[in-house]
């Protein structure tokens, strides 16, 4: 057997260069106990915490590999439960920064997550428009409510009801009874995308924002229906409606007769405040005491508003009331009737607008006791700025507290490159040249550029040379951070740039059809005596067409030059005559790169291929399909045959050009991948995208082995494919408003599988067991039981403690799941063993919530087999003596068992309605 090539593999070392991505929201979070100080912003797939006051990152919590998409802290101030694009939740402790509990119900990005006031139930809404309550004690989902025809928008628990109103994309408000989980009230009175709501006056007030420039204000009156035997329904009826017309007059009495089965509440829209926007909001919201609303729309404008207290209200009234007979005893005049309440705009008045200094793209507000309050904005720029307001100020003007702005750069990095030492990257964006510290990932310089599109060091990693988009070269000297020279070196943009291996000088290639040849030479400075580092153009060689990437030979002899025709020439370089010209490519080659022996050339294409080219005669080797869009970089490891592309569908490859195999990719990154850059040694590469972020990927010791890697690769692809998979169907659940929290995923299988196979070990022993009783009896005398391993490795417990032990093992939130997914052959021997263990009283909440959710969806088939007979009646005696026992001690301990024991009642009631028929 031959020797197979041994590759190393590359893995994610660190991310960095991003304040905080513009796909999610800024919530405030407290940590240390201390509010408005610090705030938590999504950062591609992890979450930063950053204190406002230090401009530090105090916290990082490490997400997996989806996109963060909502953020939401509890109302204890202990947890954040953060909302990812593939539609999982995951509560993170502050205090520790671990994840605790993981959710999965949705099927696309979560976009509205809130906590109810106590913080046991978070509610989620996504963009596959289902809503669903989670039990975040308990770590299980309660259920799901489908109703919306869109994504859903914003979620909102009420305080002092069991009820919930959401709104979506399909222009609809809808309120929600968490009693009976049913939608009792549709609010259809907007024309556009429903995109923000908020409760206000101690939820009296609903407030919706849309597509359009108004804010709609809508009543709410709570009914309060009083139950009396006595009186017939017809009468109950009608009292609530006259109670309606005290409160909300005579329209609404109406509606509420012409609508008997509203019950709850009563919604009518009381009318409108104008924004100052005329773009849809972005973001609507008020802060805990419901004192402050506030919204933005897509531009740089938030708008403050201050809702009037009822003490207030009725304060101001009183005020205009005198004002009013003042008035009418001046001119003798009758006091007017419409002076009796105030307007709209009197009630929800405007404080101010707050001007940031690029896009708004969400923001969050705390009200301090002193009545100062406390803003902060996520920018689209990769800023988070902070502001106070006070209110009590007779023109209260907000002032900017702080900035974050050294951690990133405001637009996207188009350019990268290490120093020769391999310590320093270089990353320039459209305002500025960064350098970075690789091992601290410290920005050590910020430099003020042009739009920049090339880089490179100079040998002696002192100063760094940009190339823009308007055609100039800038120097720039490193030790002061100064610009040292500007030369208009191209009529059009300057596309690349080369260093040549003499490195004497440089090459680069413009828009201008134009190579030119530069020289390093120093000069004497008229500022000081010393001289400093200059430019010097040498040669030109004319083109034909646009000049989007050159490249010299590592011997310097020839010279690479990729023209807007799709080809690439290949030129000598003392001489500039031409030599090859390789052609192939449908579209641009946006990149390429000579491998180190100066044998192959690897151009990278929009057509999304890479083709490996003989630098001998100009043969094509292998042409490579490389990524699912355009290639834009690409680049040899130093001393191999090995590249790394960079593609438009956010993935970083690498191949061997020998074998012209796909090695590993690397994914991490969200959006478009811009550029890359491999140190001088091999041993890491770093990347730049358009989610804003830099990362950086370290060469490992850890081997990699191609099959392994293709196996994983189908694993993940299958995985994709189970996620894709239509959902298990319940007997006995109706299609409608309602239906189960969590989906199928490769774990509720995995954990299904592993519950499978105990029951399968039990059954094989408990079959062991029997033949050994009959090898004894036959025998006259006792015979050692040979031990499963298994069993022996969880210290020679029996089968069905261990059948118990795989099932403790099964994460809540996926447990009904997981028992959804197992077929009904194991149910009958899952029910003796429940019916064993509850006798002995271990685990009996766990396993009366599994028995409950068996018997729901297994009813028909559990009661109709009559081997069940005597597991049912044994089932019926110990599990309600085990439940009131559980009850009763949860008593007496003063524990908080609430949704656990309600799940247990539950139980009981089921097996009594069962056992009765």
């Amino acid at each position: 057997m031959g020797l197979t090539k041994q590759y190393l593999r590359y893995g994610p070392a660190a991310l960095f260069g991003l304040v905080a991505s513009a796909r999610g929201n800024a919530a405030f979070v407290a940590l240390r106990g201390e509010r408005g100080r610090c705030v938590a912003v999504p950062a591609c797939e992890h979450v930063f915490v950053w204190d406002t006051r230090k401009g530090e990152k105090v916290l990082i919590l490490k997400g997996l590999k989806q996109e963060v998409s909502c953020l939401c802290p509890s109302p204890d101030g202990l947890h954040l439960a953060v909302g990812y694009e593939d539609g999982s939740i995951r509560v993170f402790s502050l205090l520790s920064g671990e994840a605790n509990v993981t959710f999965n119900g949705h099927k696309a990005a979560v976009t509205a997550l809130k906590y109810d006031q106590l913080g046991g139930r978070l509610v989620s809404g996504s963009k596959d428009t289902d809503v669903i309550v989670w039990d975040v004690i308990n770590e299980s989902g309660l259920y799901r409510l489908k109703g919306h025809k869109d994504a859903v928008t914003q979620v909102l628990f009420l305080k002092e009801k069991n009820l919930l109103v959401t709104s979506g994309k399909d222009t609809l408000v809808k309120w929600w009874d968490l009693d009976t989980q049913h939608c009792f009230k549709t609010l259809v009175g907007h024309r556009t995308e429903v995109w923000g709501l908020a409760l206000v006056s101690e939820e009296k007030r609903l407030i919706t924002g849309t597509a359009d420039s108004e804010l709609r204000v809508w009543d709410i009156t709570y009914i309060q229906e009083v139950k009396d035997p006595d009186e017939p329904e017809s009468k109950k009826s009608k009292g609530s409606s006259l109670g309606a017309e005290d409160d909300t007059g005579e329209d609404e009495t109406l509606e509420l007769d012409e609508c008997p089965e509203e019950r709850l509440l009563k919604c009518s829209k009381v009318g409108s405040i104008m924004r100052e926007g005329r773009d849809r909001i972005v973001t609507l919201a008020t802060d805990r005491t419901g004192k402050i609303l506030a919204c933005h729309g897509t531009d740089a404008v938030l708008e403050v508003f201050s809702v009037l207290s009822e003490e207030e209200v009725q304060k101001k009234l009183e005020k205009k009331m005198k004002k009013a007979k003042q008035k009418a005893k001046q001119k003798s005049v009758e006091e007017p009737e419409g002076s009796g309440e105030l307007s709209l705009q009197e009630e929800i008045q405007r404080v101010t607008n707050i001007r940031a200094s690029a896009k708004i793209k969400s923001f969050d507000l705390i009200l301090s006791p002193k009545g100062e309050l406390k803003i902060v904005l996520l920018l689209q720029n990769n800023i988070i700025e902070s502001y106070n307001l006070n209110l009590s100020a007779q023109v209260p003007q907000a002032v900017r507290t702080s900035k974050i702005t050294i951690g990133g750069h405001r637009s996207d990095v188009r350019t990268l490159a290490f120093s020769s030492d391999n310590i320093a990257i270089l990353s320039a964006a459209a305002e500025s040249v960064k350098i970075w510290n690789r091992s601290t990932l410290q920005c050590i310089r910020t430099m003020e550029c042009e739009y920049a599109l090339c880089s490179l060091f100079v040998p002696g990693d002192r100063q760094v040379i940009i190339g823009t988009k308007t055609g100039k070269l800038q120097l720039y000297d490193l030790a002061s951070g100064s610009l040292m020279e500007t030369l208009a070196a191209h009529d059009g943009a300057v596309w690349s740039i080369a260093l040549s291996p003499d490195q004497r000088g440089f090459v680069t290639g413009g828009a201008d059809k134009c190579v030119k040849f530069w020289e390093f030479e120093l000069v004497k400075d008229e500022s000081s005596i010393q001289k400093r580092l200059s430019l010097k153009q040498v040669r030109i060689l004319q083109l034909d067409e646009d000049v989007l990437c050159v490249r010299y030979s590592p011997n310097q002899k020839l010279l690479a030059v990729s023209l807007l025709d799709c080809t690439v020439k290949i030129f000598y370089t003392d001489t500039l005559k031409f030599f090859l010209s390789l052609y192939g490519h449908k579209l641009l080659v946006l990149c390429m790169d000579i491998s180190y022996d100066g044998a192959l050339i690897a151009t990278g294409s929009a057509d999304r291929n890479v083709k490996i080219w003989g630098l001998d005669f100009g043969d094509c080797h292998r042409s490579l399909f490389a990524h699912d869009d355009s290639v834009m970089y690409l680049q040899f490891v130093a001393k191999s045959h090995l590249f790394f592309t960079a593609g438009k569908d956010n993935k970083i490859k690498q191949w061997d050009a020998d074998k012209f195999e796909h090695i590993q990719t690397l994914e991490g990154h969200h959006q478009e991948v811009w550029c890359l850059a491999l140190s001088p040694n091999g041993d890491y590469v770093v990347s730049a995208s358009h989610d804003k972020s830099l990362r950086l990927w370290e060469r490992t010791r850890e081997p990699l082995v191609l099959e392994e890697e293709r196996e994983m690769r189908r694993e993940a692809e299958y995985e994709e494919i189970v996620a894709k998979e239509e959902q298990p169907v319940v007997a006995g659940e109706t299609q409608g408003e309602m239906g189960l929290a969590g989906k199928k995923t490769i774990e509720t299988i995995k954990a299904a599988e592993r519950i499978m196979e105990a029951i399968e070990l039990y059954r094989e022993e408990m079959a062991k067991l029997k033949e050994h009783k009959a090898i004894c009896k036959a025998a006259g005398k006792e015979v050692p039981l040979p031990v499963n391993p298994i069993l022996h490795a969880y210290g020679n417990i029996t089968p069905s403690a261990y059948v118990l032990e795989v099932f403790k093992k099964v994460k809540s939130s996926e447990l009904e799941e997981s028992l959804l997914v197992l077929p009904f052959s194991y149910v009958p021997d899952l029910l003796r063993l429940f019916s064993e263990h509850i006798h002995l009283g271990s685990e009996v909440e766990l396993l009366c919530r599994a028995l409950l959710f068996l018997l729901k969806i297994h009813f028909g088939q559990i009661t109709s087999n009559h081997m069940l007979v005597t597991v049912i009646e044994n089932l019926k005696k110990t599990t309600i003596c085990r439940v009131s026992e559980a009850r009763r001690t949860s008593h007496y301990l003063q524990l908080n068992q609430k949704n656990a024991t309600q799940d247990l009642v539950k139980a009981i009631a089921v097996f009594q309605q069962s056992f009765q028929t």
